[in-house]
């Protein structure tokens, strides 16, 4: 009697910060996020300019058709920019799943904030492995046909538009596409079945391979329940064991690193790389296993020290970097680019009713994003977990480099940081650790 008046309460409970969260974040979701025309937008690598060029002297004194490609070059990018970033997996809280074993939880509102931005992480892992970073979902600027259970199609049309809206320019003419071809037909369907599966993967159920439910069952090894508040660090192992244990042959293909005490161990590494991968074959990758790395790291002691935030820009301007596990205190979001002093970023904050991934034809639009949201770099927790993924040995050693030109470019600006590891002279020979003086309490380090 006692235990079924507990489960009513905590049933109770959870429906009504459902009600809260959606109170107190639907309208962040609706209202519009502005971006400079003046300044690049990085998003996980790709950078986008919503400003044509500077016209040159012969061209100053051009006729309309000259001011009328140029518009077409900045509505194109906004175009572009909104479909790469609306075709990025999108995992929020959901309820009225399947009841949590050992809990009477069906939702994971108001605590699951850190595993959904892990998993959104994870996803980009995913779909670079199977489907490319240049994949983008067909559906992603026809937003209006949104499950009315999660969201209306009025407020999904004002979602849409408020990024073109933020721009106040005209909307890009219709294009008419030639009619795909075989090939082209049979790779997007199979790119409609991977894109699919990987949203299956993270489902509200207890078979998903890397759902809440199975995360949360693998978070009992490191102390933590149904409810409990988890770091970016905690996640990072948590969706390393998920992936281990993952029964389905295409996860079998893949493994997750996670560094040891911010430093990742360059044998390690390669010996992971070197293993033969046991699902079947991609285009996108070859017969040996890809790597996630995942780099749990602390950038400043309260607060994050203000000389990192240049670090955090030029690690999401790397075409290998999946994202960062990170948020502000007491909110966590999954980080995927910037603008100018500002984090661009997914929320996982909003509430959506539970979908059934085992339907055929399962709705897609709950699980994209239409409309980014950018948030300053100052209000950034320190704690984060950053993420590459790397396809091949070669991968790893360009991420390395990158790294390296990363840790050349803080020096030559100044910035007052040790980048260079006690225990190793340079990065070349093995290491390079990123180790501030201002509060950083850890290191970033690739070590031999």
């Amino acid at each position: 009697m006692e235990n079924n008046e507990r489960d009513e309460v905590e049933k109770l409970k959870s429906m009504f910060l459902s009600a809260w969260h959606n109170v107190q974040y639907s309208w962040i979701l609706k209202s519009k996020t502005y971006f400079s025309r003046n300044s690049p937008v990085l998003l996980l690598g790709k950078c986008y300019h919503f400003k044509a060029e500077e016209p040159s002297v012969e061209s100053v004194a051009g006729s309309c058709s000259d001011k009328a490609s140029e518009s077409e070059l900045i509505i194109g990018s906004v175009v572009e920019f909104r479909r790469d970033f609306a075709s990025r997996i999108w995992l929020t809280y959901r309820e009225q799943f399947p009841q949590i074993q050992g809990s009477s939880f069906t939702s994971d509102c108001g605590w699951g904030c850190t595993l959904r931005t892990g998993q959104m992480l994870l996803a980009q892992g995913l779909v670079l492995h199977l489907l490319g970073r240049d994949w983008t979902w067909s559906d992603a600027l026809k937003m209006d046909g949104l499950d009315t259970e999660s969201w209306t199609a009025s407020a999904a049309r004002k979602l849409v538009s408020s990024l073109e809206s933020s721009f106040q320019g005209p909307k890009p003419p219709e294009s008419h596409a030639p009619a795909p071809g075989r090939a082209e037909e049979a790779s997007t369907g199979l790119n409609c079945v991977h894109h699919r599966k990987i949203v299956s993967w993270f489902a509200d159920c207890p078979a998903a391979q890397i759902g809440v439910h199975r995360l949360i069952e693998l978070g009992h090894a490191s102390g933590k329940s149904a409810g409990d508040w988890y770091g970016p660090a905690v996640v990072a192992h948590i969706l390393r064991k998920a992936v281990k244990e993952a029964t389905d042959p295409e996860l079998q293909g893949i493994t997750v690193y996670v560094a040891q005490d911010c430093t990742v161990y360059r044998a390690d590494v390669i010996d992971s790389l070197q293993k033969p991968a046991q699902g079947p074959e991609t285009e996108t990758r070859v017969d040996r296993k890809a790597v996630i790395i995942l780099i749990p790291v602390r950038l400043g002691g309260e607060k994050t020290n203000p000389e990192y935030f240049d670090f955090v820009k030029g690690i999401l301007s790397l075409e290998y970097c999946i994202g960062i596990i990170g948020g502000k205190p007491k909110q966590a979001y999954y980080f995927v680019g910037f603008q100018d002093d500002s984090l661009i970023y997914m929320d996982p904050h909003y509430c959506q009713s539970f979908v059934d991934v085992s339907m055929n034809g399962f709705p897609l639009e709950s699980f994209h994003c239409p409309s980014p949201k950018k948030m300053s770099f100052t209000k950034m927790d320190p704690s984060c977990t950053i993420g590459f993924y790397s396809r091949s040995v070669q991968d790893f050693e360009k991420i390395s480099e990158e790294i390296s030109k990363l840790r050349l470019s803080c020096e030559e600006a100044g910035t007052p940081h040790s980048l260079q590891d006690d225990r190793a002279a340079s990065f070349n020979r093995g290491s390079c650790s990123l180790r501030g003086r201002l509060g950083l309490q850890r290191s970033f380090a690739v070590a031999g």
